[in-house]
């Protein structure tokens, strides 16, 4: 134990020895052009707690990135000198997090402030598995170290918000300012360390209409396997970030270029060889980059439901021309759709419990009565199916007067739905007319004290 304690100083030592340390560049905010207003206060307050306890504290990453682009970030992250077992007693709700790559969570109502400790070069001293992925990281180094390991040169910056000083090692604000990403060191080392960087390489390409350095964009098609390796839930993570960057066609034509859709969503090639498939997806992404940029939230269950409907409703129709009864075939068709999705990257359940809502309301929208119309407008994702049918409408799969009566039906209140309903059976000859009325709810407790008040009228004696 000790001759490897000695080693490994020996060995760290030597690596930092034989290193080019690279000059860092401080940049003032003429410089850098941060808008003070737009960082977070809760993410000031974690660097000041810290500063004032005598460590190095710095917003960092896609943050400061967001910010020199003059985009608005969606999180804060803190990077510092202090120990995880250092940061958390400096803050009321704090916690611990992570195997692979331990750091603290700051709490400040609905918003966390990741909160990381620098880390050590790659020295050999990380565990890594057979592919030469990292699987768990928890030495720590200096601020020079923690730059050189991040993954691209415009996630490699470190703003002080009280200086308001922006620290670059590697020119990343350049690279920002001139729409480049670029891998920081040797590519393939750095994609076999972390292939999901091969994502994120598309994503920050797409989201700030850039162009992937040659270097770094040339091993990423024959490496694109190593996809394979990265745990399930944190691959469909960074595939829904994405999908929601405010760019996702664009980051759809990338990932399809360097043929990483093969082991993310593998039936996306057979959505977009259906009649109308690409066009379908086009306007779910259009529609979907459209609410990103106004603010709005994003539905992941409609996202994915939208990019795999054209398959479900093949096998639909399919099912139908077997002889197979409507709502069974469709049921059958999203079972055989999620359980192929399955088999290279689960899409987490809550989300397929969505997509299968949606998928199996639209025969409803069709086909019903005014009972089962009610019933509908009562549903959970009745707003969303509604949502999808309009998409459909769009792609011209049904009649856009009736998609947009569903829309205004699902706008308006409980008294104009009432007229709407009653003007639409009543101009509809061949709608299936009920009565439309809801049962009372039956009280039993009341029903049977009722009944053993009541008289017997039994007349056997009669």
């Amino acid at each position: 134990m000790v001759k490897r304690r000695i080693k490994n100083m020996f060995g760290r030592l030597l690596n930092n020895k034989n290193r080019n340390p690279r000059k860092a560049q401080y940049l003032h905010r003429d410089k850098h052009g941060i808008d003070t207003n737009k960082v977070s206060r809760h993410a000031i307050k974690v660097c000041e707690v810290l500063q004032e306890n005598g460590y190095q504290a710095y917003i960092v990453g896609g943050a400061v990135r967001d910010l020199i682009a003059g985009i608005q970030p969606t999180d804060f992250d803190v990077a510092t000198n202090a120990t995880p077992q250092q940061i958390r007693p400096l803050f009321r709700r704090a916690r611990i997090i992570g195997r692979r790559f331990q750091l603290v969570h700051v709490v400040f109502g609905r918003e966390i402030i990741e909160t990381s400790t620098f880390r050590a070069a790659v020295n050999g001293q990380q565990a890594t598995d057979e592919h030469g992925r990292i699987v768990r990281d928890n030495l720590f180094g200096s601020q020079q170290e923690d730059a050189d390991r991040r993954d691209f040169t415009l996630n490699a910056l470190y703003y002080d918000p009280k200086q308001e000083l922006v620290i670059d090692f590697h020119n990343g604000v350049a690279d920002i300012k001139n729409r480049i990403v670029r891998v920081i060191g040797d590519p393939e080392t750095r994609y076999r360390e972390d292939p999901v960087r091969m994502l994120r390489a598309i994503r920050f390409a797409a989201k700030l209409d850039a162009q992937i350095e040659a270097t770094t964009l040339a091993p990423i098609h024959h490496m694109a396997e190593l996809i394979r390796h990265v745990p399930g839930s944190r691959l469909f993570d960074e595939l829904l970030k994405l999908l929601t960057c405010g760019e996702a066609v664009r980051a759809l034509h990338y990932l399809r270029d360097q043929g990483l859709q093969t082991y993310m969503l593998p039936q996306l090639d057979a959505v977009l060889q259906e009649p109308g498939g690409a066009d379908f997806i086009e306007l779910a992404l259009q529609r979907t980059d459209e609410r990103i940029r106004t603010g709005n939230t994003i539905s992941p269950g409609f996202l994915f439901a939208s990019l795999l409907w054209k398959l479900v409703k093949r096998y639909w129709e399919e099912g139908v021309e077997r002889g197979e009864h409507l709502i069974p075939a469709l049921a059958q068709a999203c079972d055989t759709v999620l359980s192929n999705q399955a088999r290279t990257l689960a899409i987490h359940r809550r989300f397929q419990a969505d997509m299968r809502e949606i998928w199996m309301m639209q025969p409803r929208f069709e086909r019903f009565s005014k009972r089962s119309l009610w019933r509908l407008t009562e549903h959970a994702r009745f707003r969303a199916g509604v949502g999808f049918l309009q998409l459909r409408a769009e792609a011209r799969e049904v009649d856009s007067v009736h998609a947009q009566w569903w829309a205004d039906l699902s706008n308006a209140n409980y008294n104009k739905r009432v007229d709407m309903v009653e003007a639409w059976f009543k101009n509809q000859p061949g709608a299936r007319k009920s009565s439309g009325r809801r049962r009372r709810p039956r009280r039993r407790g009341r029903r049977s004290a009722a009944k053993k008040s009541t008289p017997s009228n039994d007349n056997s004696d009669n």
